[in-house]
Parts: C-alpha cells; structure tokens; sequence
C-alpha cells in the first residue's frame, strides 16, 4: 500500500506540549526575576509557571509512554532516546564542572577582602572570620567533619548504586520481584541521603552568605542533593511503573534512564566528597 510505513521511525503526531511548556517556563523564570526583586505577586508569578512546567512534564512523557506501549518505540527510537539521555547528562557534567571550577578558583586563588575599616573580617560579630590571602579554608573557619555525616552519605550512595544495578538485572532476567525490591532500596537510600544531607546543613559551622566557602560548599552540595531528590522521584515513578507491569527486558528505557542519572549522580557525589570534603577543609579546625 501507498500508505504503508516501510521505516523504524516513529513520526510524532503534533503535540501542544513544546509550546505549554516553553511558555511556562517564560512564566516561571519571570516570576522567580519578580519574586527576587521584592515585586509584587512575584511569587504567585514563579508557583503558577512551575505548576505549569511540571504538568507539562506529567503529560508530556505520559504521551510518551503511551507511544511505548503502542510499539511505536522500535530499536532505532530506543537508541536515539538513549542518545537525547546521554547529552542530557553530559550538560548535566557541565553544569558541576562549573560548581568545581567555582571552588578550585576560590581555594587555590583566595582573595582578602578589605572592609571599609581596613580588616579583613567578611563576617560582623564576635564569631568573625578572617580571609586572609593564600588562606584555604579561610582563617577562624570550622569545617565539617569528612569522615562524620559526609562520609556516611558516601556509603549510603554507594549502596544505593549496588541496589539500582541489582534492580537493572533484575530486570532484564524476569525478575519482576528483584526489581521491586532494588527499587525499594535504592529509594529509601536516596530518602535518608538527603534527610542526613538536610540535617548536616541545619549544624553546618558557616553561613551561605558573606564568604565564598559558603557560599560555593552549600551552590555545589546544595545543587547535587536536588538532583538525588530529583533522581529520587525518578525512580519512584519507575517503582509505580514497576507495579503496572510497564517494563519488559526487551523494552525500558524509562527504568534504564532513571539508572544511568543515578549513577551519575553517585559519582558527582565522589568527587565532591573528595574535593570539598577532604581536600577543601584540609588542615582547617573540625567542628565539634
């Protein structure tokens, strides 16, 4: 027949998505420019563009799905989903490499900064912290313990990395019931990551603002555990998907994404354990 597809591509019916979604984004990075500028209604501005990009999202890959389970996902379009994931990781790469070149620029370059005093105290207050130039960490500064909150985090990542992994075999061996249970785990691991993460941040010794080591330790560790709370959801959507019986061994790129941005995240985590962590507050007084 004149009409019959003799291709693997799967040609896209037109989907008002792209647009809802761009122009909620437009909304929501307006409301956020607002909201910092104390105008008024900024806020509501900011929410009802987020509540529009994240209903984008919701119906936007539901539509995916659906073309998943219609067969309209043949190897080729699995292999150029594969791809959009991997650059999508990469800028993610990216986007850290600036959070790291941020504290590289900052340790090995620090910078006194003079007050209208003439001292270099950038902290008011009987608690005050001294920059001096070539100090890293600066002067009168305590660091987090390591090998204390932060080192557990790096164990429960790395289990979480082994879970995930054993939920993917699973997977792909039938093995409906491994991969609920991997799942499980992982997510719970991903929970109490951040939850040790939150209450590191509610004792940490420094304060965001006022001094570049606080300023780039909370942007840099900051950033990462919204991805795991992102990475978290993720796979909490696979995990319900899981149950539906979305998944085959032949067929699931969903749950193959979730895994490789968790282990992505796994390894940010290892760098910034050992460059912030260990070798960002070497030599500096740990806070009891």
């Amino acid at each position: 027949m004149a009409g019959a597809k003799s291709h693997d591509y799967h040609i896209l019916p037109p989907s008002i998505w792209p647009f809802i979604g761009s122009m909620s984004a437009l909304v929501m990075a307006s409301g956020g420019i607002m909201w910092m500028h104390k105008a008024a209604f900024g806020g509501y501005v900011f929410f009802a563009g987020l509540i529009g990009v994240l209903f984008t999202m919701f119906s936007w890959w539901s539509d995916v799905i659906r073309e998943a389970h219609a067969g309209d996902h043949t190897p080729v379009v699995q292999l150029h989903l594969r791809y959009g994931m991997i650059l999508f990781i990469a800028s993610e790469v990216m986007f850290f490499v600036g959070w790291f070149w941020a504290w590289f620029d900052f340790s090995l370059f620090p910078v006194a900064l003079e007050l209208k005093d003439g001292a270099t105290s950038i902290i008011e207050g009987p608690n005050s912290i001294t920059h001096a130039a070539g100090i890293w960490p600066p002067k009168g500064l305590e660091v987090i313990d390591a090998f204390h909150l932060p080192l557990l985090n790096t164990l429960l990542l790395l289990c979480s990395g082994t879970t995930v992994t054993w939920a993917h075999h699973a997977l792909l061996h039938g093995d409906r019931d491994g991969l609920k249970k991997g799942l499980w785990l992982t997510i719970i691991l991903g929970a109490v990551f951040t939850s040790v993460q939150a209450y590191e941040y509610m004792h940490a010794p420094f304060p965001f603002k006022g001094i570049n080591y606080g300023a780039a330790f909370f942007m840099a560790t900051g950033f990462h555990g919204f991805h795991v709370l992102i990475g978290t959801i993720f796979l909490i959507v696979c995990l319900i998907r899981a149950y539906k019986g979305h998944f085959t061994p032949q067929q699931h790129f969903g749950f193959e994404a979730a895994a490789w941005y968790w282990h992505f995240v796994d390894v940010v985590w290892l760098f910034l354990f050992v460059v912030v962590y260990v070798w960002g507050g070497w030599g500096a007084p740990v806070h009891g």
